[in-house]
């Protein structure tokens, strides 16, 4: 085996290992748009539920009720896609609080942060995490 064989094969391994742990969990087991909280609502396989504010989440910040009605899940649990809007999601990144290109959590994080100057005594921090019932 030469050297670029060698490196294929490491790769692909590494490649299959990150898709087992991927796998393993916790992934998206339905989802649905809650009109009367602007949320989209994430049942995971772990029996854990993620709320998550339809405005923090790239492309859906002017969505209609109706556009983020209309969620499927794909790969096995692990994204989510609003057809209607051309948006997609991955979901173990959600579940980590990022719901967007890294220009955009910038962003997120300046709103909270200007948001966070006009109340005081409000504590530093980042725009996640979503709220996780069980």
């Amino acid at each position: 085996m030469d050297q670029i064989d060698a490196i294929i094969d490491r790769d692909w391994e590494a490649a299959n290992r990150r898709g087992r742990e991927t796998l393993a969990g916790p992934l998206a087991e339905s989802v649905s748009y809650d009109a009367s909280t602007s949320e989209v609502v994430i049942h995971l396989t772990t029996d854990a539920v993620l709320h998550i504010r339809s405005a923090l989440l790239q492309g859906l910040e002017n969505a209609t009720p109706e556009e983020l009605a209309d969620i499927h899940i794909g790969g096995r649990g692990t994204g989510l896609h609003f057809p209607r809007l051309d948006a997609d999601f991955y979901v173990p990144a959600l579940i980590k609080g990022v719901y967007g290109t890294p220009a955009w959590m910038r962003g997120l994080k300046h709103q909270k942060a200007s948001t966070r100057r006009q109340q005081p005594g409000n504590a530093e921090g980042s725009v996640g995490p979503a709220i996780v019932r069980k």
